[in-house]
């Protein structure tokens, strides 16, 4: 027997809307039940269980709201969707402060209701999987990583045996995937749980300081140094340090973490008795080290001793399944159970290439909460380029004869280069921020592309 995509209730005193639906999605997949009442639809739900209820608002009995509340209660896990021809803002709004998922104004298109059923149904399972796994793995620390996606699955497996080792983890994803909270993660679930997890980012202390920030300095050292300061090794030590950015550590650095790792010891600056510690260390990058070391800019005894173990995160656009998921986390986040984003939102949402990944989506998140004085935020709530990228998408077209695709890209990076640096009144760091970019990253770019010597020019 073939296997249904979900058992749904329709519910309405119009024989011929019932009639409709119940053909319409059986030929989808689904298992039907009907209920020409709300009542009759509340005595069905406490006898057996749905994964969706599609209601209508006015009935006989018991009407649409009422259905709402009694299965919401009855089966938390259930999703409502509103159906009726009295639509209003007042009423949907109402529907769904009660819980609905949706709310749909007839008449309607098939390929609405196929839509929203279709999404409403993907969004109840990643929910379901991400708290069966999360028992799984009876890890607190990995209730921050949001996700339920094969890839997601993947990581959580693949973190939690990464932690049973004491061996070091590099951890690789794009800018904004979460790396720091997967180290956090790591740790969590390590033998070590009960020390130190202390965390540095190496592009964002400058190269003069980053030395004295991991291995501490004795007094009178350098100018400013008054008295006997511990590093971060020495913090950590029995603990985990990560290391994140590790891409952008300076080569005169490398040396001297490649002795600590190898040999558990190092000496603080202007020291002359070295100090053993035991700690592991975590790095992380969004950058191709390989690449890196090919240039003579990272040493590839170093990589060999920090890609020990390593875990990729997958950037946002590779699961977009779990953009609802992480939705529903920063609506909590910022707004509590106040605000919903409505589907059109939601689609523009999924459909974004999300360049900054989830940090670059809680963001967006956080700036439709404060701009957005109503209950359900919507896609004019929602910056420009996510609105428009869906209609800039569709009306690219590829030339028979082939584009140059790197200079393509190459134009767009200068252009973006430019605008910032335009945006900030040529104040780098300001742009570099802006662009979401490690400062020594951005001026690598202009140096680059010649902006740098233009500026100066001009």
């Amino acid at each position: 027997m073939k296997k249904t995509k979900g058992k749904i209730l329709v519910v309405d005193d119009e024989k011929s809307m019932r009639e409709i639906l119940d053909i319409f999605l059986k030929s989808e997949g689904y298992s039907v039940a009907t209920a020409d009442n709300g009542q009759t639809a509340i005595e069905a739900v406490k006898k057996d269980i749905f994964d969706l209820v599609i209601t209508d608002m006015k009935m006989p009995k018991a009407g649409g709201m009422e259905v709402l509340k009694n299965v919401k209660e009855m089966s938390p896990e259930t999703v409502v969707v509103i159906i009726t021809a009295f639509g209003t803002t007042e009423s949907a709004v109402e529907a769904m402060k009660h819980g609905a998922y949706d709310y749909i104004t007839k008449p309607f298109q098939m390929d609405e209701i196929r839509l929203v059923i279709k999404n409403s149904l993907e969004k109840q399972k990643l929910q379901k999987d991400v708290s069966i796994l999360k028992e799984q793995l009876k890890s607190p620390s990995l209730e921050n990583i949001i996700g339920s996606s094969a890839s997601m699955q993947d990581m959580f497996s693949l973190i939690a045996r990464t932690a049973e080792s004491s061996a070091s983890v590099l951890v690789l994803g794009e800018s904004g995937t979460g790396k720091e909270l997967v180290a956090k993660a790591i740790h969590s679930l390590s033998p070590r749980k009960d020390r130190h997890f202390v965390a540095i980012n190496c592009a964002a202390i400058p190269e003069g300081l980053l030395e004295s920030e991991l291995f501490g300095y004795m007094k009178g050292s350098f100018t400013g140094a008054a008295a006997n300061k511990q590093g971060l090794f020495e913090l950590a030590n029995d603990g985990t340090l990560f290391l994140d950015e590790i891409g952008e550590m300076p080569m005169n650095l490398q040396a001297k973490l490649l002795r600590v790792i190898e040999g558990g010891t190092f000496r603080r600056v202007g020291g002359i008795s070295d100090i053993k510690v035991d700690v592991r260390v975590i790095s992380a990058t969004n950058k191709d080290l390989k690449d890196l070391i090919e240039k003579g800019l990272f040493r590839e005894d170093l990589y060999f001793r920090l890609n020990v173990l390593s875990v990729k995160i997958p950037p946002l656009r590779e699961r977009r399944d779990d953009i609802p998921l992480l939705v529903d986390h920063f609506l909590k986040k910022f707004a509590g159970d106040k605000k919903k984003f409505s589907p059109d939102a939601m689609e523009l949402l999924r459909n974004y290439q999300w360049r900054g990944n989830v940090r670059e989506l809680e963001n967006i998140i956080e700036r439709a909460v404060l701009l957005c004085d109503k209950e359900i935020i919507g896609t004019e709530h929602l910056p420009e380029e996510i609105r428009s990228a869906s209609t800039i998408a569709k009306g690219i077209s590829v030339p028979s004869g082939g584009v140059d695709f790197e200079k393509i890209i190459e134009d767009l990076e200068k252009a973006y280069l430019l605008r910032a640096l335009e945006q900030t009144n040529g104040v780098k760091t300001e742009a570099a921020k802006l662009l979401n970019l490690t400062f020594r990253s951005f001026r690598h770019k202009l140096k680059k592309y010649g902006i740098e010597k233009k500026i100066i020019t001009d």
